[in-house]
């Protein structure tokens, strides 16, 4: 079953989503089980929504990939841990 994921980065900028992204190439290697990703600043910080095809696939993509992105850009990256609630998707449209 699709899983989806509210993520906030308290204090999260713009510039250190993007950063992220680029270290991680995204858009040139999406990650295996995503089904669609959304971001965009939020109050007191920076928010994600995804819609992933199970829990697994976004968990072995945050320890293989996200993870070291944000060891590898130090200061760079987000500094605080994410607030990550999960909850299970019943439709989707589109995409």
């Amino acid at each position: 079953m699709a899983v989806g994921l509210r993520v906030k980065f308290a204090d999260g900028t713009v510039e250190q989503y993007e950063a992220v992204n680029a270290q991680m190439d995204v858009e040139g290697n999406p990650p295996e089980g995503l089904i669609f990703h959304a971001a965009g600043p939020i109050e007191g910080g920076w928010g994600v929504i995804d819609f992933w095809e199970s829990r697994a696939h976004f968990d072995s993509f945050l320890e293989d990939r996200i993870q070291p992105a944000i060891q590898a850009l130090g200061d760079r990256a987000p500094q605080n841990p994410p607030d990550i609630k999960e909850f299970p998707v019943h439709n989707t449209i589109g995409g």
